[in-house]
């Protein structure tokens, strides 16, 4: 009678952005002890390993033979194999590959252990001194204009800090499109070259950050993440006085969380704008 193996487990491993310093303790000894390790670039993903001195078999997981790939790992995973799974440079499936294996894995019941660290949108708005309440992270604009432009529409009137990743060769024409679409007036901040020799963080309006770019073609080098300022909240003689009375009733018996969720399902209005301003009323009754 043959003994039954049991499953592998599927390791998400950050890695560094830029600083190797940036490798955790527990992704280290994760990379180690695993059988294989499914990497978006081999080759880059090698030389991370040898400054380590670490040598395991690789398996090339990207965007062009994710789906394929995930269902090998499967089948990897519940013949009993551990595997890693990592990128070229911070934490997998966030505007990376991974997030495919992931769901297919976790779908087939699977174990999956996330190994957190570096994360170039988390450092970003850890360094910018950003104090709007939220953001929403979007990743990368279409490298279309009018594409890019079209999403820009629809994120317009978010209330949260908007952050995007961007490339240094669409770096400028995409800042026009942010100052075109969002409007001018917004705050605009770089951050650029995150851990790295030249990291830099630069904070200017919208319709300066072209400028900028172009005063100092240094300045276009190296990955971007952008940070935008909140649209703003609509006042209080904005939102319908029906919308007001709701929400205030509400508020003053449910929590906050909870007195929004309600509010938007009775007046249909926008969430996020209930959620600002019932946090000015808390504030300011």
């Amino acid at each position: 009678m043959s003994a039954v193996t049991s499953t592998g487990t599927l390791y998400v491993v950050a890695t560094p952005i830029g600083n190797l310093g940036d490798m955790t303790i527990r992704g280290l000894e994760t990379l180690k002890t695993v059988d294989a390790i499914a990497a978006e670039d081999t080759r880059h993903t090698s030389g991370l390993l040898s400054h380590f001195g670490i040598s395991k078999k690789l398996i090339a997981v990207h965007e062009h033979n994710e789906r394929q790939s995930a269902e090998k790992l499967l089948m990897q995973l519940q013949a009993g194999e551990n595997i890693a799974l990592v990128t070229d440079a911070g934490t997998p499936g966030i505007s990376d590959p991974g997030a495919v294996v992931v769901d297919l894995v976790r779908k087939a019941g699977v174990k999956v252990v996330p190994i957190p660290g570096a994360s170039a949108v988390i450092a970003a708005l850890s360094a910018s001194g950003i104090t709007q309440n939220g953001f929403h992270f979007h990743g990368f604009l279409p490298a279309s204009g009018a594409a890019r432009r079209k999403v820009l529409e629809s994120l317009k009137s978010q209330t949260v800090t908007l952050v995007f990743y961007e490339a240094p060769h669409r770096i400028v024409e995409c800042v026009e499109d942010l100052a075109n679409v969002l409007g001018g007036e917004r705050r605009l901040t770089f951050a650029r070259e995150l851990t790295k020799t030249f990291e830099t963080f630069y904070t200017c309006r919208a319709d300066e950050a072209s400028a900028w770019l172009q005063a100092d073609t240094n300045q276009q080098r190296g990955e971007f993440v952008l940070l935008v300022e909140a649209a703003a909240v609509k006042e209080a003689e904005e939102i319908p006085e029906e919308t007001v009375r709701v929400l205030k009733l509400l508020l003053a018996d449910l929590p906050l969380k909870q007195a929004v969720k309600l509010a938007t399902e009775i007046t249909h209005e926008k969430k996020n704008v209930l959620y600002e301003f019932a946090l000015k009323l808390k504030e300011n009754p």
